[in-house]
């Protein structure tokens, strides 16, 4: 199994499974949702898209945020604490970054993961299971390289054990370089602006792993919006 890591969705990688992570926190927040019940998360780019998609589906509890607050008259924001119990069905995500990155992941893998630490352990068994190489995306911040995202990248190179390229061993290099996954988010810009917003508690629920056993796959496009499940 060869593994690679793209730091940013705009680099080259490909791979018959590919593992979205935007730990900090989107993927955490849909792998805490799927696992409290909810049956699908549509996750899209854009506040207006996902206002047109729970009018178009007829449901949807609407989450959201811009610069880590909750977007004006949704229903949550972006913190995986507020989906520890299902509210409806289908969860309506707006989340620029990792949109885009499942997105890109889509166009160049045969399935796509959702990784986060929360379920570190599960989403390596899955990408084992199917046998083949595996890219890892990173998510990044509006196209550019985050810390947290590499250091979760990391994370699951090093139980991935394949034939990692440069990529991925810098990625695991950049893991080690932590004591503890804590650490690792907290070195991050994103984790600064978490902290600014008075989210310092969604970056220790974050950085909990392997407590979670969900997967999330992508399914395909529902307009311009991801379907995971």
């Amino acid at each position: 199994m060869r593994v690679n890591v793209a730091f940013t969705p705009a680099e080259a990688a490909e791979a018959p499974t590919g593992i979205v992570v935007d730990v900090l926190r989107a993927t955490s927040t849909i792998v805490q949702a799927l696992t409290s019940g909810y049956r699908r998360v549509l996750s899209c780019a854009e506040v207006e898209e996902a206002r047109a998609l729970r009018e178009s589906e007829g449901e949807g509890v609407l989450a959201g945020e811009r610069l880590c607050v909750k977007v004006p008259g949704f229903d949550f924001g972006n913190s995986p604490r507020e989906f520890l119990s299902a509210s409806g069905d289908t969860l309506i995500l707006s989340t620029t970054n990792g949109t885009r990155a499942l997105v890109t992941a889509a166009s160049r893998c045969d399935r796509v993961l959702a990784g986060s630490l929360l379920n570190l352990e599960a989403v390596v068994r899955a990408a084992q299971k199917e046998g083949e190489d595996v890219a890892i995306f990173c998510a990044g911040v509006e196209g550019e390289f985050a810390l947290d995202d590499a250091y979760c990248a990391g994370r699951i190179v090093a139980l991935l054990d394949g034939d990692s390229t440069d990529a991925a061993d810098a990625a695991v290099r950049l893991a080690n370089s932590f004591p503890d996954a804590e650490a690792g988010l907290r070195a991050s810009q994103s984790a600064r602006n978490l902290e600014e917003a008075g989210l310092d508690e969604d970056i220790r629920w974050c950085a909990r792993e392997s407590v979670l056993e969900t997967v999330p796959r992508f399914v395909g496009m529902r307009g311009h919006a991801a379907e995971i499940a």
